[in-house]
């Protein structure tokens, strides 16, 4: 049997495990790395901070570029690692066994000073790689400072709190007191909210915000792609993130997979590059399936990002048309007021459309959307088809998972929202036709981040007047799109027939 060399570095093992607090692989670090400056390499005064240790990966990276960058300054090793971990290099580190990780991955021993640290200058255990436990501050139910619910993180000692010590202050700049040239990370993405089922909220934007009070030269972080649409806790942080000029280079991954194995995260993941004394466009890489597309544009000319450069130019035609847009027309979640776990009734005057079939329902129970009851409607899921609005592994797209119609005397519960109301079924039936083709789909699908379906994903979809049967290459024609336009569209979106499929 032939010998194996394969030595695997065990930080891309770790790399492997599926969390909330998703650990980092060193090939993503080094890419992120890869963003900044060279000359950070060889100057003995820059600073890194990583203010959400876990597995010490982006500090040991650093320390390998930092001691090859520092070799003709500091010839002896010793004296160049001894100067590199005590004046350049420091973390925070999320719990308690993160930090002992951390340490272990950077000094080569579990605490800084002990027998087989690699830097000989510590009288710490600790280094520069600190952790405290930091207690939340509750004020009616939730934390201030990350908005966690008090039911499920005020717990004993015995179990960690989960309160970051970076976002729990105020004043960041006490932490270490100095200031620093670079802050990179991976910060924890999210915490249970205490809401509906496994509701969490996202804490990622509270480190990137607290990063920029520390105002350092350059900040990069890798975090999850859902903040391009909002949403949930995200929306000012949005509008922050889209109005900053500063932002000079954007990586963006719709399939989290690419980046982060076997680890699951709905909408894709990004990286960024800020630089506190730069502005201007910003550089915006799209990566799938190791396939790059690069576009330099300002990130604000929507108020949603727009993930592909390529969709741009067809959404801007779409726009000068003036046309008004069909969020305006569609429902919001529960058109009926019925939540998804209404059901039938043994008997009743309307016929209840739920998830799983049909059945009768009275009436005078319904109580909000009474203007729709008597009309055609035209439904849809609110549930995305793909999975977190990610594409198949060709890079397409179904976006909608159903559109129907419910004729007169047909409700619906919250599992659907109501696309446009009719007086006859013919206009109904080109509607649904119309959210079939690929053209609208894809305007959806530039809003679409999540698995939700919501009336503002119908943003940039025109309403048009259903006096004609829309078919994909009436719209095309419509919108004046090139060939390569069209190309584009039908690469990322998958047919629909009036079947579903």
């Amino acid at each position: 049997m032939p010998s194996s060399s394969y030595n695997p570095d065990v930080l891309s093992c770790l790399a492997n495990l599926s969390s909330d607090e998703v650990f980092t692989p060193p090939e993503l670090v080094n890419r992120m790395l890869d963003l900044l400056p060279p000359e950070l390499w060889t100057d003995r005064k820059a600073t890194f901070l990583d203010p959400g240790c876990k597995s010490g990966v982006f500090l040991r990276e650093i320390a390998k570029r930092l001691d090859k960058g520092l070799e003709a300054q500091i010839p002896d090793r010793q004296k160049r690692m001894d100067h590199i971990f005590t004046n350049q290099l420091y973390g925070l580190a999320i719990t308690e066994l993160t930090a002992l990780l951390s340490r272990r991955s950077v000094y080569c021993s579990k605490t800084a000073n002990g027998k087989y640290s690699v830097c000989e200058a510590f009288n710490t255990p600790d280094g520069n790689i600190r952790f405290g436990r930091v207690e939340h501050t509750w004020e009616k139910g939730r934390c201030v400072f990350c908005g966690a619910n008090e039911t499920d993180y005020e717990r004993g000692e015995e179990l960690e709190s989960h309160a970051y010590a970076f976002i729990h202050t105020d004043k960041p700049k006490r932490i270490f007191d100095m200031q620093f040239d670079v802050i990179i990370g991976n910060p924890p993405y999210q915490l249970s909210d205490g809401g509906f089922g496994r509701s969490a909220s996202p804490i990622y934007h509270n480190f990137v915000q607290q990063a920029k009070k520390l105002n350092p030269r350059f900040l990069t972080m890798i975090i999850p792609s859902r903040w391009f649409a909002g949403g949930k806790g995200l929306n000012d942080f949005r509008a922050e993130m889209l109005g900053d000029d500063r932002i000079r280079k954007l990586v963006d991954y719709e399939d989290a997979s690419e980046v982060f194995p076997g680890v699951d995260i709905a909408g894709g993941v990004c990286y960024f590059l800020w630089e506190c004394d730069s502005r201007g466009p910003c550089e915006v890489t799209n990566v799938h399936n190791n396939e790059t597309v690069v576009s330099l544009r300002p990130l604000n000319e929507f108020q949603t990002f727009i993930r592909h450069g390529q969709a741009v130019p067809i959404i801007r035609k779409v726009l000068a048309k003036g046309e008004k847009s069909m969020s305006e027309q569609v429902s919001s979640r529960k058109p009926f007021g019925l939540p998804t776990n209404a059901r039938p009734m043994k008997r009743g005057d309307l016929i209840l459309r739920w998830n799983n079939g049909e059945g009768p329902y009275v009436r005078k129970d319904v109580m909000i959307g009474t203007e729709m009851i008597d009309k055609w409607k035209v439904i849809t899921s609110k549930v995305s088809y793909d999975h977190g609005g990610q594409p198949d592994k060709n890079g397409m797209r179904k976006v909608l998972s159903i559109v129907d119609i419910l004729p007169p005397k047909t409700i619906c519960t919250e599992t659907y929202i109501v696309a446009g109301v009719f007086e006859n079924r013919v206009e109904a039936e080109r509607l649904a036709q119309y959210l079939r083709t690929r053209f609208v789909r894809f305007l959806i699908a530039q809003l679409s981040f999540s698995q939700d379906i919501t009336k503002d994903r119908f943003f940039f979809v025109p309403t048009l007047k259903m006096n004609t049967q829309w078919t994909d290459d009436k719209l095309y024609k419509r919108y004046d799109l090139t060939k390569d336009e069209v190309a584009f569209i039908e690469s990322k979106i998958r047919p629909m027939e009036a079947n579903g499929e």
